[in-house]
């Protein structure tokens, strides 16, 4: 990495790692230039030198949440042997880590965060490429997406595209996944069900949407 990167991947971290705790104390919503700039040790005029606006270093921060999630996906992965397995295997994973730590999943994934950030994630793992683990290039490409929706669309599409499942009926498995995750992912963040049971249930109900939309014969 060029010497002038490594000035700017060190001082950009020095505002995402403050970003990440105000995060995990306070919430995405409790952000403030101020408050980061204090903790940072910086001056607030500073912040945008390295980030277009708040929104940007918010999603940095965000990502650092998602590092667990991402490096542990190679494993879940192994054994898979068709896109229907990968996609259900990625939610399991996706869903594990998510619902020990709800309430920053449900802050990057539904909160009113600016949704058009696809540029910033292909910047962040530009100046972090070792949060990317060793992914295959179609994970990568699911990882490069920010909304949650279109994420799941590029699993589903790949079930598509091996005749899995019918094109008519990628955009139904696709949003009865995500909302099936939402609905359970706000219980776990009520407390009302454990990250354990949340997870059984989430999967099990996945599953049960996947089956039932399955192209007979290729099961």
């Amino acid at each position: 990495m060029p010497k002038n990167m490594i000035r700017e991947k060190r001082t950009m971290t020095f505002f995402i790692d403050a970003a990440a705790e105000i995060i995990k104390q306070e919430g995405i919503s409790n952000i403030t230039i101020r408050k980061l700039a204090d903790k940072a040790g910086y001056n607030s005029a500073t912040i945008y030198n390295y980030f277009e606006k708040l929104d940007h270093l918010v999603l940095f921060a965000s990502m650092k949440y998602l590092k667990d999630y991402v490096l542990a996906l190679p494993e879940f992965l192994k054994g898979t042997n068709n896109a229907m397995d990968r996609f259900l295997k990625i939610w399991e994973c996706f869903c594990f880590y998510s619902f020990k730590d709800p309430e920053i999943y449900h802050s990057i994934f539904f909160s009113s965060l600016d949704k058009d950030l696809e540029d910033y994630i292909i910047e962040y793992y530009r100046l972090f490429p070792e949060e990317l683990g060793t992914t295959s290039n179609s994970t990568s490409a699911m990882l490069l997406k920010y909304n949650i929706y279109e994420r799941g669309m590029t699993l589903v599409q790949e079930c598509v595209n091996e005749g899995l499942i019918k094109k008519d009926d990628a955009e139904a498995l696709n949003e009865m996944s995500t909302l099936i995750y939402e609905g359970i992912l706000l219980k776990v963040l009520k407390g009302k069900i454990s990250p354990d049971k949340a997870l059984d249930k989430t999967m099990n109900y996945i599953k049960h949407v996947a089956d039932s939309l399955v192209v007979s014969g290729t099961a």
